[in-house]
């Protein structure tokens, strides 16, 4: 894959385009307001694998939270705010590393200009979201749908009002939740413009079809080297978000994060119980924040070579399992002993290599 080679920016101490690796993003889904809540839900993301982080900006009560939740956290935050030029001043002074805000929807130019003399003052980048849900009317009248073409016309028109006021710290995405229109809308972009992009799939829904249609959305923009930061938008709690798009990008060796498991669906040939012990071995790993592969295998067919390729694996039998690290065989343990005995490895592989 080579990346598209996009404008570098800051988000907080985020590198965001100019060749930087895609970073993690979320949403908080607490009242912002509840300043505890927030907080915690932060710190959970955090150590999910999230790097930056987007607050929600109702009103002024929410803009006054900012500041607080702002010196309890150590991620950048966005300040996502709509129409109100008033609470993007307010959230600026209380410490945001970023604004999602569309210029052309916060009224006259001269209220724009007064908030990007704030942004220039500061270094705050500022993220020009476009949404098929929330299209321009004349545009909508123009191209009849939220195609790909009204997207990033939409974009162009936010992105024009800021390059006049000689404003270039800018973050773009244009989302849909039609998959291959959101595609289309960002291959299309791409091609004009050099902006770091921001993507993911709209209100992809619950799990598991959000999770699918994030995957292959924004599996296939990563591929093509599109994109410098995303966010998996699920109708679930954000943790899960920031744990599918760090599968996503593992997944095309663009980030490492954590213990990868490589596991057999099972079948008929199988003779321990694997789904379990790999439910297990997930919750029991995870907290070891290891950048290593783990196989857990079911049967002799496929388990010896995919344990073998795995720094530690487990090859399964009729009731026990061959234990490999760095491709060797360690052991023959049994069944009830398995998991205790991967995790022990785990461990010592970790001592041994000082992590």
């Amino acid at each position: 894959m080579t990346r598209k080679k996009t404008r570098l920016i800051h988000v907080g101490g985020v590198a965001i385009g100019g060749g930087a690796p895609v970073s993690v993003q979320s949403m908080t889904k607490t009242p912002t307001t509840d300043i505890q809540a927030t907080v915690n839900q932060i710190s959970a993301l955090k150590e999910a694998g999230c790097e930056i982080v987007r607050i929600a900006v109702l009103d002024e009560d929410a803009a006054d939270a900012l500041v607080h939740i702002k010196r309890a956290v150590s991620i950048p935050i966005i300040a996502d705010i709509h129409f109100d030029w008033k609470l993007a001043l307010k959230a600026i002074s209380n410490g945001v590393d970023g604004l999602r805000i569309n210029p052309g929807n916060i009224g006259a130019l001269w209220k724009v200009k007064e908030l990007v003399s704030a942004c220039k003052d500061r270094g705050i980048p500022i993220r020009i979201g476009v949404n098929a849900g929330s299209l321009q009317k004349d545009i909508l009248k123009t191209y009849g749908h939220p195609t790909p073409e009204a997207l990033v016309e939409s974009a162009a028109r936010h992105i024009e009002i800021l390059q006049d006021m000689d404003f270039n710290l800018i973050k773009v995405s244009l989302k849909a939740s039609n998959v291959t229109s959101t595609v289309e809308a960002y291959r299309a972009f791409a091609a004009i413009y050099d902006y770091p992009l921001h993507i993911g799939v709209s209100e992809a829904g619950l799990p598991p079809a959000g999770i699918v249609k994030s995957a292959v959305g924004l599996g296939i923009l990563l591929y093509e080297g599109i994109g410098d930061t995303m966010r998996v938008s699920l109708t679930a709690q954000p943790v899960e978000e920031v744990n599918t798009a760090c599968s996503i990008l593992k997944s095309l060796g663009l980030r490492d994060h954590g213990i990868e498991i490589i596991s057999c669906p099972t079948c008929g040939r199988t003779r321990i119980d694997l789904i379990n012990l790999v439910k297990e071995a997930e919750g029991r790993l995870r907290p070891l924040n290891r950048n290593i592969t783990v196989a857990i295998m079911g049967c002799e067919v496929n388990g010896p070579g995919e344990a073998k390729e795995a720094d530690v694996g487990i090859a399964g039998g009729n009731g026990v399992g061959l234990l490999f690290k760095k491709g060797v065989v360690v052991k023959k343990v049994m069944e009830a002993e398995l998991l205790d005995c991967l995790v022990e490895t785990i461990e010592g592989l970790n001592e041994e290599q000082n992590v």
